[in-house]
């Protein structure tokens, strides 16, 4: 049996602030327990849960990063009535799972979903966040641009929107993302983070979007997925459908002058570049520079395994950065 937990509740605040309060105050503590967590690919993070002696957790990072079920003593009374207000528990065998994960990126600490993301509405998080977000950084750190509106294109857990505000702060940065949980996420992330500045956006891609944008940022999915879930398919040839359209969009939405950071996945196929194919199509006529640039050259192997990428040899990371003269 598991024991009854109560807390108080003020009665004027709805259900979700009430979960969404909880879940702030449980990132607090964690903060000041110095918490902190990497997190990895999917496979790397199956790995290590398989491991002999990692089936239970034994600290708040195996409870918050690697996902493992707790027994109840682990956990501090206060923590545990946080987890319980913010509605993450779990039951699991005798003991309780979080339905969330906190990742560390530099200072900033982050809620997306628990592994493995297998629901359609997973808020995914993992090496290509870390790597989007430096580009991002990189590219504000060596233009020091003086931004008024940006967007961030398929948000998830609004890593990239919460590191571009807290560079940018007069800047209005909207948080788009087609998943009402990713939009959740994102604002107990800015919270958390004490930034006023993003505004969450319930849409598909720029399609809601109002007004010219100085700066777009998109670190859209890019996998062929049977299931379709939304934080992981890409559509289109090989994936690369929603890349696509981002760049389409974009090139009517920026401001003259303003720039598209675009961080996506690319199927290379027999040597071949076929998304670059496609940009050198699609862009030879516009009026605009762009420049593209390899950032890995393989990434998530494990997915050549599947048969949907039977012509693919490999997997490379990419960033486009687009800019209208």
């Amino acid at each position: 049996m598991h024991a009854a937990v109560t807390s108080c509740k003020t009665p004027s605040e709805e259900p979700s602030e009430r979960r969404a309060k909880a879940l702030v105050a449980l990132a607090g503590k964690l903060q000041t327990y110095g918490y902190g967590f990497t997190t990895v690919t999917p496979l790397t993070h199956a790995y290590n849960n398989e491991r002999q002696g990692n089936r239970w957790a034994e600290d708040l990072r195996d409870v918050f990063g690697w996902s493992r079920p707790f027994l109840r003593e682990l956990v501090a009374p206060d923590d545990f009535d946080l987890m319980l207000q913010a509605g993450i528990l779990r039951p699991w065998a005798e003991g309780w799972r979080s339905s969330i994960r906190w990742s560390s990126l530099g200072d900033l600490l982050l809620s997306h979903s628990a592994y493995p993301t297998s629901s359609a509405e997973s808020v995914f998080f993992g090496p290509d966040t870390y790597r989007f977000v430096n580009a991002v950084q990189d590219w504000l750190n060596n233009h020091q641009p003086a931004l008024v509106r940006a967007a961030d294109v398929g948000c998830g857990s609004g890593a990239g929107a919460i590191a571009l505000a807290r560079s940018q702060p007069r800047c209005e940065v909207v948080a788009v993302d087609i998943n009402p949980q990713a939009l959740h996420m994102t604002r107990i992330n800015a919270q958390v983070a004490a930034v006023g500045n993003v505004i969450p956006k319930l849409g598909s891609l720029l399609d809601d979007v109002e007004g010219r944008l100085d700066l777009i940022i998109a670190n859209p999915p890019y996998m062929m997925d049977a299931q379709e879930r939304a934080y992981r398919h890409g559509g289109g040839e090989l994936g690369a459908g929603l890349s696509i359209q981002i760049v389409e969009q974009a090139l009517g939405k920026l401001a003259k002058g303003g720039t598209l950071l675009l961080y996506t996945g690319v199927a290379m196929v027999r040597g071949t570049d076929p998304f670059r194919a496609q940009l050198q199509q699609l862009l030879h006529s516009s009026d605009c520079h762009w420049q593209y640039q390899e950032l890995d050259p393989d990434v998530f192997s494990e997915e050549l395994r599947r048969p949907e990428y039977a012509s693919v040899e490999r997997i490379a990371a990419i960033l486009l950065t687009l800019t209208l003269n």
